[in-house]
């Protein structure tokens, strides 16, 4: 928490606290007020808690510093509501029944610093409601049913610095909502029922450092959500159960140091949207179905300092997870599925100061000698790090063993190479093929393929490396020939195993050249090893094909035929004759040369079938 936003959230419980303190302050220090509250002249507090008030009491008494109006059935704040209160410092109408606050209901109370109005009723504030709270710093309307935030309801907070608004309805929130508020340095928003981050009403808060949204109904934060907040250094994403990634430019122009994606659905650490966050301090993804942290991604994070991932779904953290972080010293994954953490995940162990390992499934071998030798330096939480998965070990503390205990018993057997019988496959082009390789050691090896060139193969492919260990080479073609290499290996070392596959290419099929019987061979023909070869015809075959393309030649014509015919006769009557007139070609070439003044027209008469 920065420090304005903590000193003003220390004021807020301070207040609380006084206004709770005065039931129990002796009756000699109380001055009237009216029943059934109770006043206190050493703070200066009028407590009317619990006190079953339909509405605000008259005849508080007007140098009143603290007024507790919790836990009431007021429904209603009238214009003016405070008049005779203006020394007012704190207001407390939290769990009432407010549906109703008129505008400039707090008009008098211009030294008030504090108003909770928080678990009401409220689903609208209207505009000049807070009209007169010159210096109000702190504004709590959490947990009420507000629907809609409209422009310029908080423009007479000038002096506002934490305003806390979630656990709402938000539908809508207009994009002047924030205007004035210039100051402001907390928002609490939720927003369950907003489409998207209200992006253009936040723009209005220039000098806002810490921001927090929960239940926002996104499947991925889109590009550009946050406006360029130059202040912003604290961003809290919580409650976003369809979540599942962040775009890459999701954060673009934020310069934060504490980022936290809480209880969402992520299933991989956001790496491309992160990378830009130089000044990153702290991270906490915790609470999502985060199964992996690569490695080699996280470099670009150099001030980084704490990273959290508590009650996710971890199996693993790889080798160079955390290379590049030489600040880390704080790392947290408790509450995961982790056998182990090696030291190899980090760029140096020496700067880690707190460790959380706590309710994992530790297999406590070699690979977690480190953590325990280390345990003079690096605090636990006071939950050290159990052996579950270890059967000789089992619900042993890995910080209980002597240096004698951790050399005899986080120990690992080198990872070896079960059969190691040749496999020197031939096979035909076309044809598949498997070859097998299984390892044994504690912990149990992983098994990886190289190829021919020396690259590991992918598990997916025409030419793959199975879950079991072993490698298929399906359709197996002529440049897949070569020596395949069965890499298996574990934290205490590894062996290989090298294998050959030959793929024979197919013969090309050879041409075959036909000729009838007595024609002569062409040119281009080789000869015939037996003689001609002939090609023999059968007459009944011939005349039934002759036959069937007749029958389909005349078919296709005659129903052409019946369609014209038909289609003419709906035309209506036909002419049967036409009269054509045209111009004889030399009477055309006489006119040409001017031996005629004119041009005899002949015409003949065309019957029409």
């Amino acid at each position: 928490m920065f420090k304005g936003t903590a000193a003003h959230l220390c004021l807020y419980w301070r207040a609380v606290y006084l206004l709770a303190a005065g039931v129990a302050l002796p009756s000699e220090t109380l001055w009237l007020c009216p029943p059934p509250c109770r006043c206190n002249a050493g703070v200066l507090e009028a407590n009317c808690s619990y006190a079953q008030l339909s509405a605000a009491p008259d005849g508080l008494p007007p140098d009143a510093k603290l007024l507790n109006l919790t836990h009431n059935a007021i429904k209603t704040l009238v214009n003016q509501q405070f008049g005779t209160l203006t020394q007012l410092l704190h207001l407390d109408l939290s769990d009432n029944l407010l549906a109703l606050v008129e505008a400039e209901a707090f008009l008098s109370l211009q030294s008030l610093l504090t108003l909770n109005l928080s678990r009401n009723h409220l689903r609208i504030i209207s505009v000049g409601v807070f009209a007169g709270l010159t210096n109000l710093q702190l504004l709590d309307i959490s947990s009420n049913r507000i629907l809609v935030l409209l422009d310029f309801t908080f423009r007479d907070l000038a002096s506002l610095q934490v305003f806390l608004a979630d656990d709402n309805d938000f539908v809508f929130i207009s994009p002047q909502a924030f205007s004035g508020l210039s100051g402001l340095q907390r928002l609490d928003l939720d927003g369950c029922n907003l489409t998207a981050v209200p992006t253009e009403a936040l723009a209005q808060l220039s000098d806002l450092k810490s921001l927090h949204i929960h239940q926002l109904a996104l499947n991925m934060l889109p590009s550009y959500s946050f406006p360029p907040l130059l202040h912003l250094k604290e961003l809290v994403i919580a409650r976003f159960p369809r979540l599942e990634t962040l775009s890459g430019n999701s954060l673009f122009d934020l310069n934060l140091t504490s980022l936290s994606v809480k209880h969402c659905n992520l299933n991989e650490v956001p790496y491309t949207a992160l990378h830009h966050l130089v000044y990153l301090v702290s991270i906490d993804l915790s609470f999502n179905p985060i199964t992996c942290i690569h490695g080699n991604l996280l470099g670009d994070l150099l001030r980084l300092e704490e990273f959290h991932l508590v009650g996710g779904s971890l199996v693993n953290i790889e080798f160079g997870a955390f290379k590049g972080l030489r600040y880390l010293r704080l790392l947290n994954v408790s509450g995961n599925l982790l056998t182990t953490l090696e030291v190899g995940s980090f760029d140096s162990a020496d700067t880690l100061k707190s460790l959380g390992l706590e309710d994992n499934p530790l297999a406590c071998d070699c690979r977690l000698l480190w953590v325990a030798r280390r345990q003079q330096y690096v605090n636990f939480g006071g939950r050290p790090p159990t052996c579950t998965t270890s059967p000789q070990l089992q619900g042993w503390n890995i910080l209980e063993f002597s240096e004698v205990d951790l050399l005899n018993l986080l120990t690992c057997r080198r990872a070896r190479i079960v059969d190691r019988r040749s496999q020197d496959v031939r096979v035909d082009q076309g044809h598949s093929v498997a070859f097998y390789c299984s390892a044994q050691g504690e912990p149990q090896p992983s098994v990886a393929w190289l190829n021919p060139q020396l690259r590991q193969v992918s598990p997916a492919g025409r030419i793959r490396a199975l879950s079991n260990g072993s490698l298929e080479v399906r359709y197996a073609q002529p440049h897949d020939s070569g020596a395949y290499i069965c890499v298996a290996s574990n934290a205490a070392g590894n062996e290989s195993l090298r294998v050959s596959l030959h793929v024979r290419a197919l013969p090309s099929p050879p041409k075959k050249h036909f000729r009838l019987k007595g024609w002569p061979a062409f040119p281009s023909s080789p000869p015939a090893a037996g003689g001609d070869e002939k090609l023999t015809f059968d007459i009944k075959t011939l005349l039934i094909a002759a036959t069937i393309g007749f029958l389909s030649f005349f078919g296709s014509v005659s129903v052409c035929f019946v369609f014209m015919f038909f289609w003419s006769k709906g035309k209506g009557r036909i002419k049967h004759t036409a009269t054509i007139a045209y111009v004889p070609r030399s009477a055309m070439s006489n006119s040409n040369t001017g031996t005629s003044n004119y041009m005899e027209t002949s015409r003949f008469t065309m019957k029409l079938i």
